[in-house]
Parts: C-alpha cells; sequence; structure tokens
C-alpha cells in the first residue's frame, strides 16, 4: 500500500509536469523528503500526504482507491444533506468524484441568524452564489452584503467568514479550490 502511494505521489507529480522543487514550495516540504516518499525510502505522515494532495488538487482518499474510477453524474437521490463539527450550516455536496478535479461545489444552507463556522482562511478560491436569502461576506474586516441572485468570487487566503443576518435561512451554491471532500 505504502509503495503504491508513493508511485501515485510520482506519477501525479510528473503528470502535471511539476519539478520535486515546485511540489516543496507548494507544500512547504523539504525536496529531500519529497524524494525519499517518492522513492519509498522514508514513511509518510496524514498531514504531510493531505499537503501533497492538496498541492496535487486532488482529494487524499485518491491515494487510497482507483484512480481509474470515477463518477461524473450526481443523481439527486444521491445527494445528502450533513453536517460539519462547528458550523450550524447544512451541507450538500454536489461536485462528481473522478481522479483529476480541482475544485468542489457544494450547497450551504445557514440558519436564520447564524454565522457560517467562524473567520478563517485557506488556500484556494471560492466562488458563491446566493439562490435564496442573504449574506454578509466579512472579507478581513470588509463586509459585502451578497444577496439573492449576487455573487461573489475571491481567493480564500484572505481571512473571511459568511453571516446570514436574516430571519430565513441562506441557500447558497458554492465552489471552492482546493477540495475539501
Amino acid at each position: 500500500m505504502v509503495n503504491e502511494i508513493s508511485e501515485k505521489i510520482r506519477d501525479l507529480r510528473k503528470e502535471k509536469k511539476l519539478t520535486l522543487k515546485e511540489l516543496s514550495e507548494r507544500t512547504g516540504l523539504s525536496v529531500s523528503f519529497l524524494s525519499q516518499v517518492e522513492n519509498n525510502t522514508s514513511s509518510l505522515a496524514i498531514t504531510s500526504l493531505k499537503k501533497i494532495a492538496d498541492a496535487l488538487c486532488i482529494p487524499i482518499v485518491h491515494f487510497f482507491k482507483n484512480p481509474h474510477k470515477h463518477n461524473f453524474l450526481v443523481k439527486s437521490e444521491e445527494k445528502n444533506p450533513f453536517k460539519i463539527e462547528g458550523s450550524n450550516s447544512e451541507f450538500t455536496r454536489l461536485s462528481g468524484d473522478f481522479s483529476e478535479r480541482c475544485l468542489e461545489s457544494v450547497m450551504v444552507i445557514i440558519p436564520p441568524k447564524e454565522k457560517h463556522g467562524h473567520k478563517f482562511n485557506h488556500p484556494g478560491e471560492e466562488f458563491i452564489h446566493v439562490l435564496d436569502g442573504a449574506i454578509i461576506v466579512d472579507l478581513d474586516g470588509k463586509e459585502y452584503l451578497v444577496k439573492s441572485g449576487d455573487s461573489f468570487h475571491f481567493p480564500s487566503t484572505i481571512p473571511h467568514i459568511l453571516i446570514n443576518p436574516l430571519d430565513q435561512p441562506a441557500k447558497l451554491l458554492t465552489v471552492v479550490t482546493p477540495i475539501i471532500f
């Protein structure tokens, strides 16, 4: 299994035409460590594997499943809303599943008068389209009112939080990179 993960990392890096140095810059891991990982001469912590997966724009589960399996169509009956610890919002994953995908689309419902998680930042980009209701996007202290029909697109490296100021749920279509689920 470890040998397969090493091979997948090397193959994906080469497929994406990245040098070890470029992968090192994207992950914060040293070139020598990455070389050892690819040659299966060093063990790999799950946190380091997550950094590599994010840098290669693939879900971490890619390393543990058949990369040739794909699911382009997501049927409505397959969509199951779920919650994430630390958030009052409801999430429904909308994206298909295939090895080269780099973005995640999610339906998010923020309850009335609630914040969506806490203010944070992460690598990548975020696109939000408000389907119903309205939200306030606090982007590093500057607030933007985004109403039904409006869209908001920003680098998610900027600290941000979403707030529903209304007495009704806010329903959002969000698209983020890198993939999270």
